[in-house]
């Protein structure tokens, strides 16, 4: 999309939207641009009303990021998917296109920058931990595999709530194995791997703080309330914790460059959202 046209539009949509942050980053991009006259809005909206709601946005909408509970709908009505997004079974990014719309998954990048961030750029051959088969694991499985990962171990309360996350692996070309909760065994696993991404409630992970901490390299998806216990867990053991709104940031970078055809000023982007704030992607 070209960054030419004069006043655009673009949102958010989940719900629920209250708290999103992403307005913040996506205005702080526009502004440091020359963007002016384009906008970004939160829009409340469910998986189920979302084929109608874009549907019915006019041509000066240019893009649209997608959170909670709408991510599998997005990609199912876009006219277009990227091999990623097909690959881990859900979009965050809506791009106009003729005809319709662009699925993509920049939670893909967002995985991948938070880790460069504390260093982590090759993960050749190396073990990793995903504690979750939710939403957030599957990007998090690509994103490892696109660094280099061999294998990665799911941690899921049962065999069955894992099946969609190992069979994604399998897609991805990692070699996959299911990991119930119990301490003993996820500590072993987490201190042998190389980095640890935990995508579960706090409470949960709460649990198992412990044995998650036995890693090296920690990150966290959650990022409100921050710290974490978990968060917490990893600092007092010595290890590297990398948060949730490292995650947001860095995948709001490749939204901002689809939308607007311009590269993302990332330092003003990350200005709008130092590490203490909290919120909902």
């Amino acid at each position: 999309m070209a960054a030419d046209l004069g006043p655009r539009k673009a949102a958010v949509l989940g719900k629920p939207i209250d708290h999103s942050r992403s307005p913040d980053l996506h205005l702080a991009a526009y502004r440091a641009l020359g963007l002016t006259g384009w906008t970004y809005e939160r829009i409340e909206c469910t998986g189920e009303q979302l084929p109608g709601l874009v549907d019915g946005l006019g041509p000066e909408w240019v893009g649209l990021s997608v959170t909670m509970p709408g991510k599998v709908a997005a990609l199912n009505h876009a006219v277009e998917r990227t091999e990623r997004a097909v690959q881990v079974g859900s979009a965050n990014t809506l791009v106009r296109i003729d005809g319709g719309w662009r699925a993509d998954c920049t939670d893909v990048d967002g995985v991948v920058g938070a880790l460069a961030e504390v260093g982590v750029t090759d993960l050749s051959g190396a073990a990793v931990v995903v504690v979750g088969a939710g939403g957030t694991s599957r990007p998090a499985l690509r994103a490892f595999a696109d660094l280099g990962a061999a294998e990665v171990t799911v941690v899921a309360r049962s065999a069955d709530r894992a099946a969609d996350t190992l069979a994604c692996a399998a897609t991805i070309g990692l070699c996959a194995r299911y990991q119930d909760f119990s301490v003993a065994d996820l500590g072993a696993a987490c201190a042998d791997a190389a980095v640890v991404m935990s995508t579960v409630p706090a409470a949960a992970a709460e649990a198992v703080a412990p044995a998650i901490a036995r890693a090296p390299v920690v990150f966290d998806a959650i990022y409100d309330p921050w710290p974490t216990p978990l968060a917490a867990a990893v600092a007092a053991a010595g290890g590297t914790v990398v948060d949730g709104l490292r995650m947001l940031l860095n995948q709001a970078f490749g939204q901002v460059e689809q939308f607007t055809g311009m590269p993302a000023p990332r330092e003003a982007m990350a200005s709008a959202v130092p590490r203490s704030s909290t919120g909902r992607g």
